[in-house]
């Protein structure tokens, strides 16, 4: 992360990409499998890797609110 905590707003996305994100987000799932990804990706005008590092990086700050461990694996969403 960056030294502000939030590396996220460092790939510069528009406020219309992230509220597409962040709808999918909170709405779709946190965790979407390869197929919604090139769809939100697509929406987005994303590439399929921009988007999965959006979501891994909003996946942290997400579980870090939620005060659980900073990867998944031990504890489920």
């Amino acid at each position: 992360m960056s030294a502000s905590g939030n590396a996220m707003f460092e790939m510069r996305l528009a406020d219309d990409q992230i509220k597409v994100l962040e709808e999918n987000f909170t709405k779709v799932s946190k965790h979407p499998d390869e197929t919604t990804l090139m769809l939100i990706a697509a929406e987005c005008g994303l590439s399929e890797e921009e988007t999965a590092k959006w979501f891994r990086m909003r996946n942290a700050q997400w579980r870090k609110a939620e005060g659980l461990p900073a990867e998944l694996g031990s504890v489920k969403d």
